[in-house]
């Protein structure tokens, strides 16, 4: 009986730790995927010569998911050129998009997404660059938060504010 309590209260105690490791690993691989998805999309800007996004698949919320996408700047001769869709990630709950950070909306269209162009840079639609961040939250743990930072010279980290607040920034 004594041992069956010591357990009982010993996994009592740990179960908040585990739903927080947990939450942890799932915005970790949220913030990864999108990551892998972004250089991916650059990665095909690079190849085809051509411009190539990244955007929210329904429109203006990245918590509804995403897409890669891309069509051709410059159709060589007579080859037919149309829309490609490469990857798409679906609904991404119990992660969500905080507010906060710019979340890659183009100040002159106010379309929130991400363009390669042919030189693998990050642009918006009047070819300034985008340095921008997006700030992923967690549903079960409001205070866990990881930022999706693209730097300047199209470097992606991922940034824990509760561990290195300074470098967040």
């Amino acid at each position: 009986m004594a041992v069956i309590l010591i357990i009982a209260i010993m996994s009592v105690i740990t179960m908040p730790l585990l739903h927080a490791q947990m939450a942890a690993r799932e915005i970790d691989l949220i913030a990864r995927r999108f990551i892998a998805h972004a250089q991916f999309a650059r990665a095909q800007a690079l190849g085809m010569g051509s411009t190539v996004h990244i955007t929210p698949s329904n429109g203006n919320l990245w918590e509804e998911g995403w897409m890669v996408s891309g069509t051709c700047d410059h159709p060589k001769d007579r080859v037919i050129c149309t829309k490609r869709h490469w990857i798409s990630q679906g609904d991404i709950a119990p992660i969500y998009f905080k507010g906060g950070g710019k979340q890659f909306i183009d100040p002159h269209t106010s379309k929130r997404g991400i363009s390669f162009n042919a030189a693998g840079a990050a642009k918006s639609a009047k070819g300034g660059f985008v340095a921008n961040r997006l700030i992923l939250g967690h549903d079960r743990d409001p205070q866990l938060e990881r930022h999706l930072i693209l730097g300047s010279g199209g470097r992606w980290r991922i940034c824990d504010p509760s561990k290195d607040a300074k470098s967040c920034r």
